[in-house]
């Protein structure tokens, strides 16, 4: 966990200019217990390992893991290339096979002849997510399906799989180079205490540098860049990956005559608060918050 710089600081008062982050209504003790990975049945965090059909649908993470899988459990697998990316023929597959909101396939694609799997981005995390979460492997040149990864698939494994990878992604990978790693592991450290905030803040349409700033603990770095690298890295690392998740819904705000192109506006969608709940004693009003 990063050291948080003094509320009073000007430049932190300069940065949050005017926003009250949702974090500081917790206590110490509630702002620490959400640092700490989800476990089933206890913690401060807890995930549904028991979504319906049409929930896991509406995660394109959960949807396109089950294409994956079964693409890589037929045959030899999938080949990969000698740096352990999918190969050229599999990511054409997979562009065709799987949709992403917000990624345009045409847009990015149309006038590429060669495409390689980190340009496929959403694929690129997929794999990696895959590979971590041990439902697939590496064997002989080619990308497998697990044991672990076929019972993911089936019944009763298929209701806990948005639960598994939610919990390999946020916990377990490193989502740095998503944001350019602007600061390292921030904002993914505090992820814990942003999912809290955002479950109380993200309910109306907010732009990215917003919900920086309500959800997110600042670190010291933020205030030393010329631009808003702050809003980047959360976009990278948290708001992006949540939406593939389908946790997070997106949309471009209206453009304003100085803007060279329009903010992009972020809130939680139903399945948020479905698959995310939390074990959280707010303090009296009266009590020193965090």
């Amino acid at each position: 966990m990063r050291t948080i710089p003094d509320p009073r600081n000007p430049a932190v008062v300069k940065w949050l200019d005017g926003i009250q982050p949702a974090w500081t209504m917790l206590d110490w003790d509630g702002f620490l217990a959400l640092q700490l990975p989800p476990s089933p049945g206890r913690g401060a965090i807890r995930l549904a390992a028991d979504l319906t059909q049409a929930e896991i649908q509406q995660s394109a993470v959960a949807r396109n893991a089950v294409i994956l899988l079964r693409a890589a459990a037929a045959g030899a697998g999938l080949k990969l290339t000698a740096t352990k990316n999918l190969s050229r023929a599999v990511v054409l597959e997979m562009i065709d096979r799987t949709v992403w909101p917000g990624f345009d396939n045409d847009f990015h694609f149309g006038y590429h002849k060669v495409i390689n799997e980190p340009e496929f981005y959403p694929l690129f995390f997929l794999r990696n997510l895959l590979e971590e979460a041990k439902m697939l492997r590496r064997y002989k040149g080619h990308l497998r399906t697990t044991r672990m990864g076929s019972k993911a698939m089936e019944q009763p494994g298929v209701q806990a799989l948005l639960a598994l990878l939610f919990f390999t992604s946020c916990w377990r990978l490193d989502l740095g180079y998503f944001s350019h790693c602007l600061h390292d592991d921030w904002p993914q450290c505090h992820i814990g205490s942003i999912l809290w905030s955002l479950s109380i803040a993200a309910h109306e349409w907010q732009t990215g540098e917003r919900l920086t700033r309500l959800c997110a603990p600042p670190i010291a770095d933020l205030f030393e860049r010329p631009w808003d690298t702050g809003a980047h890295a959360m976009e990278g690392q948290i708001l992006r990956p949540l939406r593939w998740f389908g946790l997070l819904e997106a949309r471009d705000a209206e453009k304003q005559p100085d803007e060279y192109v329009a903010r992009r506006l972020w809130r939680k969608t139903a399945l948020f608060d479905r698959f995310l709940s939390f074990d959280i004693q707010l303090p009296a009003r009266n009590a020193p918050p965090h």
